[in-house]
């Protein structure tokens, strides 16, 4: 069964820690292929070294990376861990247990169930939660830990995902590809650890969640347009509303402002039709899903009856 399981870990100047990871993965059995995204440090030399495969991913970014290696592995199921040590190796067991039982397409290690006290500082662990908050609203997967960056795969799930991010943006992508797509989606507890001394963190909690934020707005165009739509609509007739109340308060004034009335008025207007392309847009959204559930439940079902027709 290991033989069908390749241990995904894209890198960047990962030298402290990698040839331990590789290690340990090669010493229980499992297939590991290492994609750097250009290091500067000897990380492609030690990973190499120690018994992994190693590939040079052609553009920038962990996001491209990832893409880079879905595509080009084959093996029936897959895990993806970061290089950096924070995550056990030994905990492989505990993250394919799901996939390999089929009770899961798409397993997510969620780290807030066993975490150091170093590993996160107070500004991430308070953005990792509005995160986590934000994309249960949106999507209506309540799950803990949406960017953790420990995850197995069956094959059906990592070459059937999607995906287009290029940065660190890429789990948020993976998770909500996974919730479009109806994938079963199991969490499991995972141990967190601080980066080791001399291995900083590539994460700019600012920018980088900045980013994750509106990379999980983004994508709820199509997942969740009520939300994307209704949203621009409820800014744009909040807007006329409050220009609509400062005219009416002027107007008892004696003082009257044409061209902010037909603002106003413009502006509440183009709110309400934002609701209604929401609705459209979110019916339109849900018989899709319907659709591609119809499909993949055939799907299921015509090798099912053929092999009820073999037997007869």
């Amino acid at each position: 069964m290991k033989n069908d399981v390749c241990v995904l870990v894209p890198t960047l100047n990962e030298a402290e820690t990698i040839a331990d990871i590789v290690t340990k993965f090669l010493a229980d059995g499992y297939q590991v292929l290492v994609i750097d995204g250009h290091s500067t440090d000897d990380t492609r030399e030690l990973a190499a070294g120690a018994g992994a495969e190693v590939i040079t991913q052609t553009g920038k970014g962990k996001g491209q990376a990832i893409q880079q290696a879905f595509a080009t592995i084959e093996s029936e199921y897959l895990v993806m861990i970061d290089g950096d040590g924070t995550y056990l190796p030994d905990e492989i067991d505990v993250v394919l247990a799901p996939v390999l039982s089929g009770e899961a397409d798409h397993v997510i290690g969620n780290r807030f169930a066993n975490f150091s006290q170093e590993a996160f500082t107070r500004l991430n662990l308070v953005g990792n939660k509005l995160l986590n908050k934000m994309f249960g609203i949106i999507y209506g997967g309540w799950l803990n830990d949406i960017l953790s960056g420990y995850r197995a795969f069956d094959k059906k799930a990592y070459k059937g995902i999607e995906l287009n991010k290029t940065g660190f943006e890429i789990e948020t992508e993976i998770t909500v590809e996974c919730v479009k797509k109806d994938l079963r989606i199991v969490e499991v507890p995972i141990t967190y650890l601080p980066r080791r001394k001399g291995a900083p963190t590539k994460l700019n909690p600012f920018k980088d969640g900045a980013r994750i934020g509106i990379t999980i707005c983004k994508l709820a165009k199509l997942y969740n347009p009520m939300f994307y739509f209704g949203v621009f609509g409820a800014i744009f007739m909040l807007f006329g509303v409050g220009i609509g109340i400062y005219v009416v308060n002027e107007w008892l004034y004696g003082i009257t402002h044409v061209l902010l009335t037909i603002l106003s008025t413009l502006v509440i207007i183009i709110g309400i039709q934002l609701f209604i392309f929401g609705l459209i847009a979110n019916l339109i959204a849900a018989l899709h899903r319907e659709t591609l559930r119809e499909i993949r439940r055939k799907m299921c079902y015509i090798p099912e009856q053929e092999k009820i027709d073999q037997m007869r």
